[in-house]
């Protein structure tokens, strides 16, 4: 099964609702960075990809149609070679809102939480790769400096415009609802069903506030509240 849909957005910019979105059209299933949860195994292969090893993802996108979120979007340019007939889409959101979302959350949960992955080597790995990639990588370790995080945001949204064919790509916000996606992937609107809408802000940011039950706790504890937190962090 090929990839028919590609994510070429940063995340939190509506990478999670989109997910949703694509499979209430019929897109079975679509890649978010919560997959790597419900699939261990994809940790060491994400791992070896963003050490920049060998990409093998026909095995990594086994099953699925669509893919969205980081790291996906990372390597959209990659996977328009290996899928020449898939589309591409890219979640939008107005960009000082975006870069308040990141640092309250993605951002500060990288940094506060990420000593306590020791205790998981694959997700460890995972995260450290992550960390390569988009704050490193993408950000050359300077997300924090609101200016340089947005401008980078706005190249980012440029580039992708200017190397995706028109015809091959969609611009997209979350708020502007079905019409849009659906034209542009030739299906018709879901009757009667609102957009999906998933934030988790709020969680994370009630993580962080009670991150002291992670400092004191056992080791049982930390690996149910890192499960829950990385599902939470991906969301949106």
């Amino acid at each position: 099964m090929a990839l028919k849909v590609i994510g070429a957005g940063f995340g939190r910019t509506g990478t999670r609702s989109l997910k949703y979105a694509l499979e209430e059209l019929g897109f079975e299933k679509c890649y978010h960075m919560e997959e790597v949860i419900k699939h261990p195994s994809h940790l060491k292969r994400w791992a070896d990809v963003m050490k920049g090893g060998a990409s093998d993802w026909e095995a990594l996108f086994h099953g699925y149609q669509a893919a969205t979120d980081w790291p996906t979007a990372a390597y959209y340019q990659e996977l328009m070679t290996v899928y020449p007939d898939a589309r591409v889409i890219l979640t939008v959101r107005e960009p000082e809102g975006w870069h308040t979302s990141v640092m309250n959350t993605l951002y500060q949960v990288s940094r506060r939480f990420n000593r306590f992955t020791k205790f998981i080597p694959p997700l460890h790995q995972f995260l450290n790769g992550m960390e390569k990639v988009v704050w490193q990588g993408i950000f050359q370790n300077r997300v924090e400096d609101k200016c340089h995080a947005v401008r980078v945001f706005n190249e980012h949204i440029e580039e992708v415009k200017r190397i995706v064919p028109r015809e091959r790509l969609l611009v997209f916000e979350a708020g502007q609802g079905w019409e849009p996606l659906c034209a542009f992937l030739g299906v018709p609107v879901p009757m009667g069903k609102p957009y999906p809408h998933r934030n988790s802000g709020t969680v994370v940011r009630w993580l962080l506030k009670y991150r002291a039950i992670l400092k004191w706790g056992a080791v049982s504890i930390i690996i149910v509240f890192l499960y829950l937190l990385i599902r939470t962090l991906t969301q949106f």
